[in-house]
């Protein structure tokens, strides 16, 4: 394996050609993480003896001609609200909250089956809400990677894995990739089953792909998505080919830029970089014009708060009940406020998120995608705050798919990123607009790891 930064796509092709070892590139990836985790905390288990274990018997089945799916050979971090067989389940929390699973969750088990290696769990925010966990950004080292999917996001850009598996109930997956300037998807809620992973708020919570490129990120998508009964919130609308759309040429996507949703929220820095991230796509051929959200915009990110209250007090209240005093402040606080929520607040609140969802409807069907930043600003100094998830919220609410993308750097080194945003189940056409503007934007920096 040769340099610190390859893409899945690249190793899958390396080994299907014979050219790239997957014990190889395990063996890399443990010594990327074995050279740079000290300082930047993105593991909480590291499984090298069963990975390496998996990777022989990889290697011995490419030899043969024989490989097991599209991932065959590609290491990949779990975070640590999912649960993996063998392997403890802390959620980020103290030992009252420990699992230890005999069964994979079922985006696991897909991995497994699509030839995937589990190298670990990555770090998560305590029950994946907003105390932090230990990990810094490897862009500097005092800054915040972001959060909930720490770990993952910080993995992905520091060049120790790949690819690995996040969650976002607000904005977990998207901000962590924007700070740390990786590509962070989350698909429609219900496009990927959340069995096994350990809720927030069930009618939010997103499975999240982080990765390096568009193209790695439909690859994942591909072996991930599908209906799965064993989650209820799971969706039975057909998937799409998510590499093949990639593969096709069409004319440059028409973008739609929701100013009033992040106008007055975004720092001047963010605003101006935006601008003149679409000012590049338009001349670059694409379609940008300004949309205005719909009334019930103004209900959604309180609406989905007091959701995520209610549903987070539900799956908490028992073992809150008991270990009250165990739990970080940020998600004590958060659960307590979900006790106190009254049944009628709650059906209203899921009331504004399908009015949202519903009114968006036909502002998206007239564009290929929405067009905004994924937060107000780079990630903030300081490990005590996750950052500002708000810019991410109206598209989890309302379940709506979005991904970001990194799209250059600020002065002082920081990655900055554009979030696109498409219509319910239209994964395919998202990654067709966001492979166009990765193309326009040829953003390839990658982090150095020292602290400034």
């Amino acid at each position: 394996m040769t340099g610190d930064f390859l893409t899945a796509t690249e190793i899958v092709k390396g080994i299907r050609a014979g050219s790239l070892s997957p014990v190889a590139v395990v063996e890399a990836c443990l010594a990327r993480i074995a050279d740079t985790d000290s300082a930047l905390r993105a593991w909480v288990h590291l499984d090298s003896d069963g990975a390496l274990k998996t990777a022989r018997a990889l290697e011995a089945e490419a030899r043969a001609g024989r490989f097991r799916g599209p991932l065959h050979g590609v290491p990949v971090g779990i975070k640590d609200i999912y649960h993996v067989a063998g392997m403890v389940t802390t959620a980020g929390a103290g030992a009252f909250a420990h699992e230890r699973p005999q069964t994979d969750a079922t985006t696991v088990a897909r991995l497994r089956a699509a030839g995937a290696v589990i190298l670990g769990k990555t770090a998560t925010t305590e029950f994946a809400y907003a105390d932090p966990a230990e990990t810094r950004n490897p862009w500097n080292l005092e800054h915040t990677p972001g959060g909930s999917s720490s770990g993952s996001a910080a993995a992905v850009a520091a060049g120790m894995i790949p690819l690995a598996l996040g969650s976002q109930t607000v904005g977990s997956v998207l901000r962590p990739a924007a700070y740390c300037g990786v590509v962070g998807l989350k698909p429609t809620h219900g496009r990927i089953s959340t069995a096994g992973v350990i809720p927030l708020a069930w009618s939010l919570d997103h499975v999240g792909i982080f990765a390096r490129s568009v193209e790695d990120t439909a690859l994942t998508l591909s072996v991930l998505a599908g209906h799965d009964p064993a989650d209820g919130f799971s969706a039975a609308v057909p998937t799409a080919d998510y590499l093949g759309v990639l593969a096709r040429s069409g004319p440059p996507p028409r973008l739609g830029i929701p100013r009033r949703l992040f106008g007055d929220k975004a720092s001047p820095e963010t605003s101006a970089h935006l601008e003149a991230i679409a000012a590049a796509f338009a001349k670059a051929g694409a379609s940008v014009e300004e949309v205005t959200p719909p009334p019930s915009a103004e209900a959604i990110h309180d609406a989905g708060q007091l959701v995520m209250r209610v549903e987070a007090a539900a799956y908490h209240r028992d073992r809150f009940a008991r270990h009250r005093d165990a739990y970080r402040p940020k998600i004590r606080g958060l659960l307590e406020e979900g006790l106190a929520i009254t049944g009628v607040e709650y059906v209203r609140a899921q009331q504004a998120r399908r009015r949202f969802r519903e009114e968006m409807g036909p502002i998206l069907e007239r564009h290929d995608a929405l067009l905004m930043p994924v937060a107000p600003t780079p990630a903030p100094k300081g490990l005590t705050w996750t950052g500002d998830p708000g810019l991410c919220a109206p598209w989890s609410f309302s379940g709506l798919p979005a991904i970001a993308l990194p799209s250059g750097l600020v002065q002082d080194g920081l990655p900055l990123s554009i979030q696109l945003v498409a219509g319910a189940f239209a994964e395919d056409g998202l990654l067709g607009v966001a492979r166009w503007c990765e193309a326009a934007l040829g953003f390839t920096a990658t982090p150095s790891l020292k602290a400034v």
